[in-house]
């Protein structure tokens, strides 16, 4: 975009903008990886003050410790390439490694916008794509106008996610009629090793920041349009849907919108709306469509007509015409990726791709091959992960898309995702008689494969999940985040209580893999890593392997290919990794024959783990620690067994030969003719009491922030009548779709009370966000489940008032309805709006940002991060007030 380039929209619309070439630049200054997330995206400026181009700010990194403002040319491509290279990096690096090249800066663009020559007062908006940024905001260029606002920040593209829709951005105040408008657009340019790089790779020592923006015009009109990018259909295999999922994704162009039905064209397919679908202004939903066939289907475009009406109550109808790729069956000589669909829970419709095996399935089916994808592989656009694995002869290839290119790291509903997919693939073979030959067992084992980022989720599902798991082969994987770039640069360090830090630390446990290692002592492993790798260092594989053989494994191979990096066509392609997994798929062990007398279970979130030889922890004595389980058999059927901090735990005698177990003090036979699950509870003591269902305890609380994106169903935004919770509604409902697929409604408060009233809340996780003034607000808390309650309109919390400005909390809550138990409701709450933008930044859109089961901040947050929390920590065992992890810092 040039400096007097001009975007258009439509042809009526003759507004007109400049964004100017030669950006503004502050930085860098030193900060850990998500810690953006706290602290102000602005730091260090306060943008309601007026900006000295001359002054300068202290940065560690620089010369005399002192950065000054420089500026930056966007090219041709509307690229911004940042960089200092007046910073010496290399005296950085050779003391603090990657963790010296991670920093944050401020950037500054000019934007102008035209009026139209006719003068007409029809506003537009923005359209604003930032790629690789963390976040931006739109403020006037007069300091007057800015001093009065608070910014809001939206988050950018950052991971460059594949088919992502600009956000609409309404402009701040109105432009002027009669002469242009001058805006000035802030931006949050955060260097993170895993987005950009490692510099010496190109063969430089500076980083660079390369940000995509662009920016247009947008009419506003009440209207609903088809954004065909977002949506997807399963593929037609011999003119059968290989599937039951369409999704037909819909954008509020103004206007709250209610999709209530659908109908194909074509008589041979039949299209359910599972539940009304409500759109809110400026936002994006994908509709899922139940799909059902009454005759093969062949035609190369499926015609849908999708039943729509305004909260005008204009109703209309929307034509869509969606693509259909049709393929022949598989033969033994020949197959292709297949894309395959299913809906998750009633509101989620979700895509996968599959390869058949050569060979038809016999009498017992062989386990599927689930192939986990590295940060960034787009499954549907990027061929060579699908080809990277040679067809098996005997297996299936599924590959699950973690929900988007980066998901949640394959943790939270990433995980669900890989489970559900091999599920769907179960039932999309029984639905058709001629595919029935070629399948997979009902909730099978698998061998996980992974590469990168899905190296790394292949071991964090095998030791979550060990009885699901028959083989492990992890390629390139890093052990855990804090370990692939280091937290030592953090600007909250240098000013956080320790005890602070260590209660928001813990929140990161259930993604610590080497942690959870013990689990996998008797998992057949092999670990493969480039010996010359330049993305994820070799040394992760070499370490979680050292760690496995600590602990007793003896079945954990590392394979280290010499000279080799990150990636290599033949990683996968090669005689002793398919001899690995065809003697997994040949030769599958049973889960009773014990293959060590003695292993330890080890937990730290019990929602988010299975079984290990049939024992699994319920919950947790003390949330926010591990838990461990020791357990020694004699073989012949008794097992001593030792806990530590559980509460309750299972044994699924289905998995286990354990016909007797002395727990504690408490000896405890079990009968032939027992139901498949035993139950255990404490009791007192040492003494343990065995039961037959867990129905009577209280369900346990969520242990951190990010639980609330784990149910399978839609999240449920509810809104105070403040314009401000609408914006942060919508703009996390938009950040939801673009970073994990994951559903959202919105809904206002008015409307929320009576659905509460008569207990009648759509199931799944709800978020509120809004102020302590609600009555919607204060009738949940007053049933004082939690020790958050309202006092004259202001927040408590176990008797502390939260009345200083610029306070905002964010805690988990159960859910207010009644039977709801495995759901959970978060609540975002701030006494102003720059305390609710401030908490806003802390929903858990990316791992790694540290938010236990509650957390309050104030201002400071802005400037010294997570050090600037008043106070955080994790819920009891019965969502009580938890001394033992909880701390308040005056």
């Amino acid at each position: 975009m040039s400096v007097a380039s001009q975007t258009v929209l439509a042809e009526d619309l003759e507004w007109k903008i400049e964004l100017n070439r030669i950006w503004d630049v502050l930085g860098p200054f030193p900060i850990h990886a998500r810690e953006q997330h706290y602290l102000s995206p602005s730091f260090p400026l306060n943008l309601s003050e007026p900006i000295d181009l001359t002054h300068s700010w202290p940065s560690s990194y620089a010369d005399h410790g002192k950065v000054h403002w420089s500026t930056a040319e966007m090219d041709a491509n509307d690229v911004l390439s940042v960089s200092f290279p007046d910073i010496r990096w290399h005296s950085l690096r050779a003391t603090e490694g990657w963790a010296a090249l991670q920093h944050h800066a401020v950037l500054r663009g000019t934007l102008t916008v035209h009026p139209p020559s006719s003068g007409h007062e029809s506003f537009p908006r923005l359209l604003v794509n930032l790629v690789q940024g963390s976040f931006f905001t739109i403020l006037p260029a007069n300091a007057a106008e800015r001093r009065l606002m608070e910014p809001e920040w939206y988050a950018g593209n950052i991971y460059d996610m594949e088919r992502a829709l600009p956000r609409a951005v309404p402009l701040p105040v109105p432009p002027y009629l009669k002469q242009p408008t001058i805006y000035h657009l802030f931006v949050s340019g955060d260097y993170e090793i895993r987005l950009f790089g490692d510099p010496a790779v190109q063969g430089s020592e500076i980083p660079v920041q390369t940000i995509r923006l662009t920016v247009e015009l947008e009419s506003v009109t009440h209207s609903l349009v088809h954004e065909p990018s977002q949506g997807f259909l399963c593929d037609f295999v011999d003119g059968m849907a290989f599937g039951n999922a369409l999704g037909i994704t819909l954008r509020s162009i103004s206007g709250w919108w209610t999709v209530s039905n659908a109908t194909a064209h074509d008589a041979k397919i039949t299209l359910t709306i599972l539940r009304d679908t409500v759109i809110a202004p400026s936002q994006t939903r994908v509709v899922p469509l139940l799909l059902a066939q009454k005759d093969s289907f062949h035609l190369p475009t499926l015609e849908v007509d999708l039943a729509v009406t305004s909260d005008e109550g204009v109703t209309r109808t929307i034509a869509v015409t969606v693509p259909v790729t049709h393929q022949s069956r598989w033969t033994p000589s020949f197959s292709q990726p297949i894309k395959a669909t299913y809906i998750n829970s009633s509101s989620i419709a979700t895509a996968f791709l599959v390869v058949p095996p050569i060979l038809q399935s016999p009498r017992n089916p062989y386990p599927p091959i689930v192939a986990l994808h590295g940060a960034g592989v787009d499954i549907f656009g990027q061929p060579f992960w699908t080809q990277s694995i040679p067809r098996n002869k005997h297996g299936w290839l599924v590959f699950p898309s973690g929900r988007t290119s980066w998901g949640l790291d394959w943790h939270g509903p990433s995980a669900r995702d890989v489970w559900t997919a091999v599920d769907a693939l179960f039932s999309i073979l029984q639905s058709n008689k001629d595919w029935k030959r070629w399948q997979i067992g009902s909730n099978p084992r698998v061998v996980l494969v992974g590469h990168s980022n899905g190296g790394q989720g292949a071991w964090y599902l095998a030791s979550r999940y060990p009885d699901r798991v028959l083989g492990v082969l992890p390629a390139a994987a890093y052990i855990k985040s804090q370990a692939y770039v280091p937290l030592t640069m953090s600007r909250s360090g240098h000013y956080i209580d320790p005890a602070l830090r260590a209660i928001l630390e813990s929140s990161l446990t259930p993604d610590d893999n080497d942690l959870h290692l013990s689990n996998l002592v008797d998992t057949p492993i092999l670990a493969i890593h480039g010996g010359n790798d330049s993305n994820v260092p070799v040394w992760h594989s070499r370490e979680a392997v050292s760690i496995l053989q600590t602990l007793g494994a003896r079945n954990v191979t590392l394979k280290e290919d010499e000279g080799q990096d990150h990636w290599y066509s033949t990683l996968f392609d090669n005689d002793r990794v398919q001899n690995f997994l065809n003697s997994l798929l040949t030769k599958e062990p049973s889960l009773k024959s014990e293959t060590t007398n003695h292993f330890t279970l080890t937990v730290s979130d019990p929602d988010a783990s299975g079984s290990l030889r049939g024992w699994k922890i319920e919950s947790l004595l003390l949330p926010g620690r591990l838990a461990r389980l020791y357990v020694n058999l004699d073989g012949g059927g008794f097992a001593q067994v030792r806990t530590s901090n559980v509460k309750s735990f299972s044994l699924d005698h289905r998995l286990s030969v354990c016909r007797t177990a002395q727990i504690g003090d408490s000896l405890i036979r079990f009968s032939p003719g027992a139901a498949n699950l035993t139950y255990f509870t404490a009791t007192g003591g040492t003494a343990w009491e065995a039961r037959t269902s867990l129905q009577h305890v209280t369900p346990h609380p969520q242990y951190r922030v990010q639980s609330i994106l784990s149910f399978p169903d839609s999240i449920l935004f509810i809104v105070s009548n403040d314009t401000k919770a609408l914006s942060i509604a919508l703009r996390l409902s938009n950040d939801l779709l673009l970073y994990h697929r994951l559903d959202s409604e919105i809904m206002p408060e008015s409307k929320a009370q009576g659905l509460l009233k008569n207990a009648r809340l759509p199931r799944g996780n709800i978020v509120y966000v809004g102020d302590a003034r609600s009555l919607f607000v204060q009738e949940i808390l007053s049933q004082k489940r939690t020790a958050f309650d309202v006092k004259g309109s202001v927040l408590e919390l176990n008797g502390q008032t939260l009345d200083a400005s610029g306070t905002a909390a964010a805690f988990l809550h159960p859910h207010p309805v009644a039977g709801q138990t495995g759901n959970s409701m978060l609540f975002l709450l701030g006494n102003s709006p720059s305390s609710l933008e401030r908490i806003a930044r802390l929903f858990p859109i990316r791992t790694g940002v540290a938010t236990p089961s509650w957390v309050v901040t104030s201002a400071l947050t802005d400037s010294i991060g997570a050090a600037g929390i008043r106070g955080a920590g994790v819920w009891g065992q019965e969502w009580e007030w938890n001394e033992a992890l909880s701390i308040w810092v005056v």
